[in-house]
């Protein structure tokens, strides 16, 4: 915008400054032709009234010495016939510079004339002569006289042109300034708005369109912060009101006795109070649940995954599912807060628990790469027919009796790390859940239409990782 208005108006100005500063150096340059010959008509007539008295040549000489032109003008007398005066030659003074026919022409016409000579230009005056005869005296104009003080007027003319074309971009940079400024600062508080800093404001200032658009995004802003604000108050309440009916599981866990499924039963009810307790206490402080990792901060995923598969194993046994786990045999960081991760696998398994029949088996695949870890979780099941409405109701759509959740944890977990999840089919004939948890700390993925996925590498851009294979 602000380079726009400025060729707008050095266009603008250009344009006037061209149509009006042309005409004028015709007009000066006019004005110092009609000067030049003016002054040769007044020494054309300080000859005229000698001549009228007398045609003596050496008298003539003396006036046309006096009038300072006797180099530049020259007195064309022509002979006279008269009886009454005994005739008298023709006379020519000064060096004769026009043409004869041209002489000849103003002495027939009696009107003065120009001609154009080698140098410059001949003014030709006629003057009636006593004897009734018409002398012509003849001025030279040279082109230096013509052309004096052009050169000077011009300079002026362009110097005055560029100033003003110099002044008129300076004034339109000034104003485009005071354009791009605030709308720079809408801009900015829109990115910061975006990446999460909610208290990001903009200057309501500048010109009234972008003074209205300020008040607009701070007002937007507020909203915002309200109704964040409102969804932690709300959470946190129906968080809350989980407190009963766990007070009532986790007393009828104590009175179960002893016995693995009773053990099973209470460490499940006590981690859903820590859970709750957790959202709460994230709710009420207005900090997010998931954030990214710092340097040195993480979990190592092999644990992770051994901790959570000890306690799905005992529930597996129960049902008759042979249960896999590969690749936890040494530690694998990753930049990923443990219930985080935990959650995640919870998240997948119970899926495998809740939509898979008795029997099916299942297995956990942890793949560590140089700049990734992938986690597969696949199952011996039916199969997902359409991944992508799995993924889309991972994205909260509720339908087929879930909540939606699940799938959305592992979606956001991947993502903070700039990985992705994506869905397919296992080696053992089911469902594959791949987790691709990236390390290097690059930017998180960006999704295109169709719910495709697309990362940042260095120096190119590269669609989504192609599932790998699990193991045997």
């Amino acid at each position: 915008m602000r380079w726009a208005l400025v060729k707008v108006c050095l266009a603008v100005t250009t344009m006037v400054v061209v149509a009006f500063a042309v005409p004028l150096g015709l007009v000066i340059r006019e004005m110092a032709r009609d000067r030049a010959f003016s002054n040769a008509e007044r020494e054309a007539a300080a000859v005229a009234p000698a001549l009228s008295i007398t045609t003596d040549r050496d008298q003539l000489e003396r006036v046309v010495a006096s009038a300072g032109s006797d180099s530049g003008m020259a007195v064309h007398i022509p002979a006279s016939s008269d009886k009454a005066s005994g005739g008298t030659n023709a006379v020519d003074l000064g060096r004769q510079r026009a043409a004869a026919a041209d002489i000849a022409t103003v002495r027939r016409l009696g009107r003065a004339s120009t001609s154009d000579v080698p140098g410059g230009s001949t003014l030709l005056q006629p003057v009636a002569l006593s004897s009734g005869e018409i002398a012509v005296v003849e001025v030279f104009v040279p082109d230096v006289e013509v052309t004096n003080g052009l050169t000077t007027a011009w300079t002026v003319l362009a110097g005055v042109g560029l100033a003003l074309i110099v002044g008129s971009v300076a004034v339109a940079d000034r104003l485009g300034v005071r354009m791009v400024r605030p709308a720079r600062r809408l801009v900015e508080g829109a990115h910061e708005l975006g990446e999460g800093k909610l208290g990001s404001r903009v200057p309501e200032e500048g010109p009234t369109e972008l003074r209205l658009a300020a008040v607009a995004f701070n007002s937007m802003a507020d909203q915002v912060v309200q109704l964040l604000a409102n969804e932690r108050e709300l959470a946190a309440d129906l968080s809350h009101r989980l407190r009963t009916p766990l007070t009532v599981l986790r007393l009828n866990a104590a009175s179960l006795g002893d016995g693995p499924a009773a053990e099973q039963t209470r460490t499940a009810v006590a981690q859903l109070e820590r859970e709750v307790d957790t959202i709460i206490r994230t709710a009420r402080e207005a900090k997010p649940q998931t954030v990214a990792a710092g340097p040195g901060a993480g979990c190592d995923a092999a644990e992770v995954v051994r901790e959570r598969m000890a306690f799905w194993s005992a529930l597996a046994e129960d049902e008759g599912r042979k249960v896999r786990v590969a690749g936890v045999e040494r530690p694998v960081r990753i930049p990923v807060a443990r219930a985080d991760l935990a959650a995640a696998l919870d998240a997948l398994l119970g899926n495998v628990f809740r939509h898979t029949t008795e029997g099916t088996a299942f297995a956990v695949d942890v793949h560590n790469g140089e700049d990734a870890v992938i986690v597969l979780v696949s199952d011996a099941g039916p199969g997902i027919s359409d991944p992508e409405a799995a993924m889309a109701r991972g994205r909260g759509s509720g339908s087929a009796g879930s909540t939606g959740l699940g799938l959305d944890i592992v979606r956001r977990l991947a993502e903070s790390t700039g990985g992705d999840v994506r869905i397919g089919s296992s080696v053992l004939g089911g469902t594959e859940v791949r987790i691709w948890i990236q390390l290097d700390g690059r930017e998180p993925v960006r999704r295109g239409h169709r719910g495709s996925v697309r990362r940042r590498r260095p120096g190119r851009l590269v669609s989504t990782f192609n599932r790998p294979r699990s193991l045997p």
